[in-house]
């Protein structure tokens, strides 16, 4: 121990007050300078060890420390106490401050979307009719007791009955909104747990939801950011894989300095959620929580769509409608009562039966079935489309996409198949396929027998050296075609190429890589440096003038990138004899124009380069940091053009047909793609995007900026989402990233009115927001594809995000629906939506006859014309909740109409779910109908009992002597079933009717025809038949409900009378048809 230590106050291990100081014999040579008795008293054979000495309590001899220690020592214990102390406010004050941090910045996880859960399960009970249920059933037990005198078990049963249906409505609308986004659980996990620290000089491990701005973070191979973070000190071969969040799938370098202004691009930061591939990192974090990019991301993928779907809107006004109607009914109910009949008539309706009354017309007039059948109706579609490989996540967006204008369509793997295979080649400035390189370089070499024309041999060389791809060992014996290969799809198809001009492993076996550099967005190049170490390489790999001087210690620079990043760095080109030549204007010339003919054809052109590097200009060692920024620096200049390869990423053989099926049902498709212009152009000319010439397809030049000019050109039409029959032949645009960026209103309104055919290229994730953005702006309902993280935005804010199966899994949680096989599933998925809106018409068309409009009558002329309530309270509930109920359910199961997909989206606002037209079906003709009939049937019974209609007309209870009271109120018992049945009986024709809109029937028949058949129509049509005996026939049930047995004759009498209804509506449908410009086309529903 130096002499030096003991006068330092802070000891090395700190000790708890009553630990006891040991010391050992060095420590006594230490203390010379106290008295000679201390010492003698100390001495060694004392000690039972050397490294310790007894307690004061020992038995080997008693020893005063204040008279025996050193001077220097005997205040050890109170520097122990004080340190300890010290320790102990340093540590809370560490506490504090890291408390206070995550105060200030909060907790590093992403913040949870909010849920509102109280109102949310109110919501449950009380939007739609929920609340009229609740209240009508609180006056119907008010009706029975205390008013009701005496209390009248048929209130009793119909405000229970009323209850029930409130709540069994609640409980369909928590079903429908069961669906929720899980997008934070998938979040969540690609964030760590735990992570290590550097916090007041010390190592500490913690928790990764604890870290604060500040933090030093220490990071090795294998673990995942938990911050953003900015590197202070990294390794050689520090590389991070940002696959999760750019999509690029080679591990990118890290470094301690700013390489860019761009936070998204320099190396130097570390962004949460990526993992280090490989080396190690320390760093300071400078971001957590909702201020990382990934935070960021998935706030904006959390936050809720602002404002209801489609189909919350037509529902909601549906609820308006039939409301206004009940509102005013009652209110016309009240006045009369109060005006009129409590004067005229005070002992005809009593309080207890005005509000049975009032409460009986909220319940013929609100179809109760409907939140049970539009729930059915929804989880049916999604089965249906599950089954068609699309996979509806939310049952409100189900009917979304039918109503969707406008799909904004990525490229790659959506149109495409990214499977890329390199097509066309190019040496010098002659172009060949693929499959002729092959053939040229092997008769080549037989010809001139041997290798002095070697320039495909080094243009395979560069493909299959630098390239980032590996062959799988397991599939070496497959044909070349079937091999599997690690790596991106471009770097799959130029290691192909190479393979196919000669085998790839002969190439690494004579070369050895020094450097890698990985291809990224913002270089547009990949650089990898070689050292050869056979000398067969040099003469496959590069010129013979310049393998005569390759050396040992020289390297090989290949790089492979884009032709208008790198040909300017290009000073000369290697011709078809394997020569370096220089490259001129001229040759330059002709190798753009090869670029550009490839580009225009849709086909994605790589440039590949080489230059050789003596070991003399080299200043750092491959191992060192400094020598990317040199391997950088070099190619910048001197590069040797070898050649040019042409990539093809195919469009699915099916989206030509798609996207026509798709214009033919007035949708438009925008292509969204990050490729160039011309490539994007061409691919949306294979799929069918873009029909016209080249010649014909407009630019950003073409967009008028002033409002007065598309004022004038706009003048005489009025566009809509829905319509673009006014726009002539298609007109085709293709825009940049750079474009949308310079847009403005007026522009876009020039855009959506004018052109059917848009294709967005060169676009960044922000770019295709703001795209949703502007179409939805102008009233387009928008369908948006996706499948990386930073697409996730973009899905989240279109009315309808589409996520492909194979896509990362936050876009596929953000999206409302997944096409899990192609895109090609998007036309049944357009059918489906469609389908189930005019399924959803159906349901309410045929609801609203029995279920509102017939059951009204019986109140308004027993309140106005005084004659008895000929249809009881409750056997209107019993309409509504059970033989109708299941009938409705079942034309979920409808299958599509046949002009499905050709009619035009509807328009949001306009072809509304519940119109006039189709208030004219149910209630002017049907509903007509249906009342009529039942009420003959009722009255024409009573007259034949003895109870004519003359003397019940305007009576208002005021029966003659003749008629025996008892026997009235069971004739009008077995009346009111008779009305119920003829209700019942026909609507089962009803059913058969609205199954079409405007085919016949016969045309599209419930059996038989596996296109068109409906076999839950039937079971449904026995439910209500055996509801129907259920509740008229069981006597217990006949006592306290007032039902009663129905004679036979009045079971087939409105078959008859339903029959008529089928016929009629067949006559009208047939009209439809044969005149779609007529009278009943115009007012068809």
């Amino acid at each position: 121990m130096d002499e030096s230590e003991p006068k330092s106050p802070l000891p090395k291990s700190p000790r708890t007050p009553g630990d006891r100081v040991r010391w050992n014999d060095l420590d006594e040579e230490v203390a010379r300078p106290c008295p000679l008795t201390a010492r003698q008293s100390l001495r060694r054979n004392h000690s039972q060890s050397s490294l310790s000495i007894h307690t004061v309590h020992s038995n080997s001899g008693a020893v005063d420390p204040s008279t025996a220690l050193p001077i220097q020592y005997r205040t050890i214990s109170i520097d122990i106490d004080e340190y300890n102390r010290k320790g102990q406010i340093a540590k809370k004050a560490q506490k504090a401050a890291t408390t206070g941090m995550i105060v200030e910045y909060g907790k590093n996880t992403p913040s949870p979307p909010e849920s509102h859960r109280v109102q949310q399960f109110i919501g449950y009970f009380f939007k739609g009719f929920g609340s009229v249920l609740l209240v009508g059933s609180i006056l119907v037990f008010i009706a029975w007791k205390p008013l009701g005198q005496p209390p009248a078990p048929a209130n009793l049963a119909l405000a229970i009955v009323l209850l029930a249906v409130f709540f069994i409505q609640a409980a369909f609308n928590m079903w429908q909104d069961w669906s929720s986004s899980r997008v934070m659980a998938s979040i969540k996990t690609m964030i760590p747990d735990d992570c290590l620290l550097i916090r007041d000089g010390a190592q500490v491990s913690t928790m990764a939801a604890d870290v604060v701005p500040g933090d030093i973070l220490l990071i090795k191979a294998g673990d995942k950011l938990p911050a953003d973070v900015r590197f202070t000190n990294v390794s050689s071969d520090a590389k991070f894989d940002r696959s999760i969040l750019t999509g690029e799938s080679v591990p990118l370098a890290a470094a301690a300095n700013c390489s860019d202004n761009n936070y998204l691009e320099t190396k130097n930061i570390g962004l949460q959620g990526t993992h280090c591939a490989s080396g190690t990192c320390t760093g300071v974090v400078v971001a957590t929580g909702n201020r990382t990019v990934f935070g960021r991301i998935a706030k904006l993928t959390n936050e809720p769509k602002a404002g209801l779907t489609p189909l919350e809107r037509e529902v909601l006004n549906f609820v308006y409608v039939i409301c206004s109607i009940m509102f005013s009914m009652i209110l016309l109910v009240i006045i009369l009562w109060a005006a009129w009949l409590r004067k005229e008539y005070p002992d005809w309706i009593n309080v207890p039966t005005l509000i049975v009354d009032c409460v009986s017309v909220a319940v013929a007039f609100i179809p109760e079935g409907l939140p049970v059948a539009l729930t059915a109706s929804l989880t049916i579609s999604a089965n249906m489309m599950r089954k068609n490989k699309v996979l509806c996540k939310s049952l409100k967006t189900v009917e979304t996409l039918g109503a969707v204008s406008v799909i904004c369509s990525d490229k790659t793997g959506t149109l495409t198949e990214n499977k890329m295979v390199v097509t066309d080649c190019a040496v010098g400035c002659r172009t060949m396929t693929a499959d002729s390189a092959r053939d040229t370089l092997v008769a080549d070499r037989n010809t001139s027998g041997d290798l002095a024309s070697n320039a495909f041999d080094q243009l395979r060389s560069v493909a299959g050296l630098c390239n980032a791809g590996e062959f799988d060992a397991a599939t070496k014996p497959l044909p070349l075609a079937h091999r599997k290969i690690h790596g991106d799809a471009t770097d799959q198809a130029i290691l192909r190429f190479s393979e196919s001009l000669g085998s790839v492993a002969e190439l690494k076996r004579c070369w050895t890589t020094k450097f890698n550099l990985a291809f990224n967005s913002k270089n547009k190049f990949m650089i990898r440096v070689l050292g050869f170490t056979h000398p067969d390489g040099l003469s496959l790999a590069i010129p013979s003038s310049t393998a005569a001087i390759f050396e040992p210690g020289d390297m090989l620079l290949t790089i492979k990138g884009a032709p208008e990043i790198l040909l300017d760095r290009c000073s000369r080109y290697t011709a078809t004899s394997g020569v370096a030549m220089t490259l001129d204007a001229e040759a330059r010339e002709k190798i753009e124009t090869i670029k550009n003919e490839w580009s225009a054809q849709g086909r994605r052109v790589l440039l590949l380069a080489h230059k050789a590097i003596s070991r003399t200009s080299i200043k750092s060692s491959p191992s060192s940091s400094a020598f990317e920024n040199e391997m950088v620096e070099q190619a910048k200049g001197g590069l040797t053009l070898v050649g040019l390869v042409a990539i093809a990423d195919p469009p699915r053989p099916e989206i030509p047909e798609v996207i026509r099926i798709l214009r033919g049902a007035g949708i438009r498709i925008f292509m969204v793609t990050g490729d160039f212009a011309l490539t994007a152009q061409a691919i949306a000319r294979e799929c069918g995007i873009i029909t016209n010439p080249s010649s014909a397809v407009a630019n950003a030049s073409a967009l008028k900026r002033e409002p007065e000019s598309l004022a004038i050109e706009s003048k005489t039409r009025e566009h809509t989402p829905s319509d673009t029959s006014d726009i002539g032949s298609p007109n085709s645009i293709v825009l940049t990233g750079s474009d949308i960026l310079s847009m403005n209103d007026t522009q876009w309104d020039y855009l959506v009115t004018n052109y059917t055919e848009v294709v967005f290229a060169r676009t960044t994730p922000e770019q295709k927001l703001r795209i949703v953005r502007e179409l939805q702006a102008r009233h387009h309902v928008v369908g948006m594809t996706g499948d990386g993280v930073n697409d996730a935005p973009a899905l989240r804010a279109a009315d309808i995000g589409i996520a492909i199966g194979g896509g990362s899994d936050i876009a596929v949680e953000a999206a409302d629906m997944v096409l899990l096989e192609s895109f090609s599933s998007v036309v049944e998925a357009v059918r489906y939506g469609r389908m189930m809106f005019d399924n959803l018409k159906k349901t309410i068309a045929y609801l609203l006859p029995a279920g509102s409009f017939s059951e009204f009558w019986p109140i308004m002329t027993n309140v106005v014309f005084g004659v008895p309530q000929i249809l009881s309270s409750f056997l209107m509930i019993i309409i509504c909740c059970f033989t109708d109920c299941l009938a409705a359910t079942a034309l979920a199961y409808e299958t599509p109409e046949a002009d499905v997909m050709i009619r035009r989206p509807r328009k949001i606002g306009v072809d509304r779910l519940v119109d006039w037209k189709l208030i004219v079906q149910s209630y002017g003709f049907v509903g007509i109908l249906e009342t009529v009939a039942s009420f003959s049937m009722s009255y024409w019974y009573l007259e034949r009992n003895g109870i004519p209609f003359g003397t019940l007309w305007f009576s208002f209870g005021n029966l003659p002597d003749t008629i025996d009271p008892d026997f009235y109120a069971q004739k009008l018992n077995e009346a009111s079933s008779i009305y119920f049945v003829n209700l019942v009986v026909m609507q089962w024709f009803n059913l058969l009717a609205v199954r079409t809109r405007r085919l016949s029937i016969f045309q599209h028949p419930p059996l038989f025809h596996k296109e068109t058949r409906n076999l839950y129509l039937f079971p449904a049509i026995l439910f209500a038949l055996v509801m129907a005996f259920f509740w008229l026939y069981i006597p217990s049930l006949q006592s306290t409900l007032g039902t009663a047995q129905v004679p036979v004759e009045y079971w087939f009498l409105p078959m008859c009378f339903g029959l008529g209804i089928l016929l009629f509506d067949e006559a009208r449908k047939f009209a439809v048809r044969t005149w779609p410009k007529g009278f009943f086309a115009r007012v068809a529903w």
